[in-house]
Order: C-alpha cells, then sequence, then structure tokens
C-alpha cells in the first residue's frame, strides 16, 4: 500500500482545508483580483477560522461582485445592507463596509505602482521567501515584512490588515512558502515561483 504523503498538519482536519492546502496555499498569485479576495478573506477571518471562511467562499464571490475593484469603490451603507442580510458571509458591518473602502484603496494603489501586485510583493522584494520549517511550532505568526505591509496599507486606507492577517496573506499567495519541509506541497510551491522575476532562492525575510 503506498504511503500517504505528508501534508502540514492544519490542513488535515476537513477535506475543505486539505483541498486548499494542496491546490491553492503557497501558489505564487500576481492577479489583482485574486490578491484582493485574499486580502477581504483573510480580513474576514480575523477572530475565526480559516474553516469559517472557506465554507463560504463562493458567497463571498457573488456578494462582492466577483471582487470588481471598480464596482465594489462606489458601493457604500445600501450594498452593505443588501449583503448582510442576502448572503451568507460573516456578518460584520465592519468587514463589510472595508471591502468597499479597501477597494478604492487598492484601486489607488494600482495607479502609483501599476498594479495591487506590485505594490504587495515589494515586501519580499518581489521574490517568494522559502523558508524550511520543520515543525508547525516554528512558523511564525507575524514577520518583519508583513508589519511592515500591514503599516504601509494603513496608511493608504486599508482596514483590517493587521501584521498577522497581513502574514497570513503573504502564506497564502506565496509571498513566503510556509508549507512545512516534508509537506509534499513544499515543492510545488517552489515550482510555481516563476511566476515573479523568475526568482525562487530568496530565504529570508526582509526588514521593516
Amino acid at each position: 500500500m503506498a504511503e500517504e504523503p505528508k501534508v502540514c498538519a492544519w490542513a488535515m482536519h476537513q477535506p475543505l482545508e486539505r483541498e486548499y492546502h494542496d491546490t491553492e496555499w503557497g501558489q505564487v498569485v500576481t492577479d489583482d483580483t485574486v490578491l484582493f479576495e485574499f486580502i477581504t478573506l483573510e480580513g474576514a477571518q480575523a477572530g475565526l477560522s480559516w474553516y469559517t471562511i472557506l465554507k463560504r467562499r463562493e458567497a463571498y464571490r457573488q456578494a462582492f461582485a466577483g471582487y470588481d475593484l471598480k464596482q465594489l469603490a462606489e458601493w457604500g451603507d445600501q450594498e452593505a445592507e443588501m449583503i448582510l442580510t442576502g448572503f451568507d458571509i460573516i456578518r460584520h458591518r465592519g468587514k463589510v463596509n472595508s471591502v468597499f473602502s479597501n477597494a478604492r484603496a487598492a484601486l489607488a494603489l494600482q495607479q502609483e505602482f501599476g498594479s495591487l501586485s506590485a505594490a504587495l510583493w515589494q515586501f519580499v522584494g518581489g521574490v517568494p521567501i522559502n523558508h524550511r520549517w520543520e515543525s508547525m511550532d516554528q512558523v511564525p505568526a507575524s514577520s518583519e515584512a508583513s508589519k511592515a505591509m500591514s503599516k504601509f496599507l494603513k496608511k493608504r486606507g486599508f482596514k483590517f490588515v493587521g501584521e498577522t492577517i497581513c502574514y497570513a496573506l503573504m502564506q497564502a499567495v506565496g509571498m513566503v512558502n510556509d508549507h512545512l519541509v516534508d509537506c509534499y506541497c513544499y515543492e510545488r510551491a517552489v515550482m510555481s515561483q516563476g511566476a515573479v522575476k523568475g526568482g525562487t532562492d530568496n530565504e529570508k525575510s526582509i526588514e521593516g
């Protein structure tokens, strides 16, 4: 009988978590729409489990117009009320309203940096960081890079972007590869890194 591949422990509780771990987590993302989706979902997770958010992921896409930044930037209290009563999302008015203000802030970053991707990926110098953790106990909740990203985003009007949320974002979109080294997805994450500047050898976090 073939041996079951080793997988990061957090992904072994629910099939949906396992699917997400195996197919998305730690894979490089440079598409602005997908990046904004993860900003939204990671912010929504604050105080909750990731599984709670994953179960509602499709509802979030429907509620927030497929993360169309220009459309979201024009929304306000009326749309928030519709979303809060009509969709299976986390019913937190502040988090819902933050999506609209974050969309406006994201559009401003696109104007300033050319893309939301360029604005975010600068915090790892445009090159993914490959950590080599051997146990989940070694994986940090934040880093100097996530602290810098959080400060940057807050200054430009983003909400629900604390340093821990930013680090979770960095993990999700492949800015840091936090699969354990014996997880079978570790090398797959490394292989995805050709999407950004062709670099795969960044082994440490930036400072500040």
